[in-house]
C-alpha cells in the first residue's frame, strides 16, 4: 500500500491539443484546446470516487495522464507517489486499470491462459498470483467459463475477465471506465457486488467513470463532475443535491378521492386517479410534512422517492 498521504494528488492539470480550425474557404488556422483545463484533484487511500462528465467534458483525457498515457501541458501530478510518465513501468505494477472497450485478454486464447500470461507480464509470485486468482473465480462465479476462449466469451463474461486481469498483481488503486456498459442486469449487480467486495476486503481504491448512474449510487461516497476540462462539483451525492435544489417527493395515496393537498413544508405536483394519488415535493422536514399530510385527509398508504441522480447531474451540465 502506499502509506501515508494520498493516492492520487494532482494540482493544476491542464492539458492542450492542437487542432486545425476553418478560418475560410481554403484557409485554416491552428489553435490550442484544453480538454483538462486547471484540475485539482486528491483521493485518499480507500476511497471510491465517481468522475463524471458529458462527452468531452475531459474524463478521459485526465485519466490517460494519471496512467501515464498522456503527458500534461501544465501542473503536476502523482499516483501512488510516483510522476506517471517518467515512472510509467514502476506505476502499472500498482495500479490496475480497465478502460472501456480495450482488451488486456488474449482473444484466441482461453481466459485462464490469459491469465497466465499476466502472471509473468506483472513478474508476480505463483502463490500470490494462485490466491489472487481463486478468489476472484470465486467472487465473479468464472469457473464455468475459465476454459473458454475469450472471443467465445459473453460481453458480461468477459468483463468480468477484464476486472480479474486488472487485479492479479494486488494494485493499490483501480482506474474503471464505464465498466458496466453494455451489460445485462445481472452481469452489472455481478460487478458492482464485486468491486464494493474489493473495496472493503482489500481497501482498494476505486476510480470510477461511468454514463450509468446507478454504478455511482452503488459504488461512491464521492462525486467529482468534471465539465469543459474544469471541476465542478467534488462532494458527496447528497451535496449535489442540495446544491442544485433536488428534493424528496412524497407520494400520497388517499382513501378516497380530494382536492390537492395544501400542508405547510411541500407543494403539490401531480395529483391522479381523481384525487386519490398525489405527487407532493418536500421543501420542509419530512415528519413534519408527513404528520400533516396525515391529519389532512384518511391515508391508505404514502411513500418517499429520492432525487433521482440523472436529473440532477442533467440540470448540472445545463448550468451555463
Amino acid at each position: 500500500m502506499t502509506g501515508v498521504g494520498p493516492v492520487v494528488d494532482v494540482r493544476g492539470l491542464r492539458k492542450e491539443f492542437t487542432v486545425w480550425a476553418r478560418t475560410g474557404r481554403f484557409r485554416r488556422e491552428r489553435r490550442s484546446v484544453a480538454a483538462v483545463d486547471g484540475v485539482d484533484l486528491r483521493i485518499e487511500p480507500g476511497e471510491m470516487v465517481g468522475y463524471l462528465g458529458p462527452n468531452g467534458a475531459g474524463k478521459s483525457t485526465t485519466l490517460k495522464m494519471l496512467t501515464g498515457i498522456l503527458t500534461p501541458s501544465e501542473g503536476s501530478v502523482r499516483v501512488c507517489g510516483l510522476e506517471p510518465v517518467p515512472d510509467r513501468t514502476r506505476l502499472a505494477r500498482r495500479i490496475g486499470a480497465v478502460f472501456g472497450q480495450r482488451s488486456q485478454l488474449w482473444w484466441d486464447l482461453p481466459l485462464s491462459e490469459s491469465f497466465a500470461l499476466l502472471r509473468s507480464v506483472y513478474r508476480v509470485g505463483a502463490a500470490d498470483h494462485a490466491r489472487r486468482l481463486a478468489e476472484c473465480v470465486e467472487l465473479l462465479e468464472m469457473s464455468p467459463f475459465l476454459g473458454t476462449p475469450v472471443r467465445q466469451l459473453s460481453l458480461g463474461q468477459r468483463m468480468r475477465g477484464e476486472l480479474t486481469a486488472a487485479l492479479l498483481h494486488d494494485p493499490e488503486l483501480l482506474f474503471l471506465d464505464e465498466p458496466t456498459i453494455g451489460l445485462d442486469v445481472v452481469s452489472k449487480e455481478a460487478v458492482r457486488g464485486f468491486l464494493a467486495e474489493l473495496n472493503v476486503r482489500y481497501g482498494t481504491t476505486l476510480v470510477l467513470t461511468t454514463h450509468d448512474l446507478a454504478d455511482i449510487e452503488r459504488l461512491c461516497d464521492r462525486l467529482v463532475v468534471i465539465d469543459r476540462g474544469s471541476v465542478v462539483h467534488d462532494g458527496t451525492l447528497a451535496a449535489l443535491h442540495a446544491r442544485y435544489g433536488s428534493r424528496r417527493r412524497l407520494v400520497v395515496e388517499l382513501d378516497r378521492p380530494g382536492p390537492p393537498l395544501a400542508v405547510p413544508g411541500a407543494s403539490t405536483e401531480r395529483v391522479e386517479a381523481d384525487g386519490r394519488r398525489q405527487t407532493l415535493a418536500l421543501d420542509g422536514a419530512l415528519p413534519a410534512v408527513v404528520a400533516a399530510v396525515a391529519a389532512a385527509a384518511p391515508l391508505r398508504d404514502l411513500r418517499v422517492v429520492e432525487p433521482a441522480i440523472e436529473d440532477v447531474i442533467t440540470r448540472l451540465w445545463k448550468t451555463p
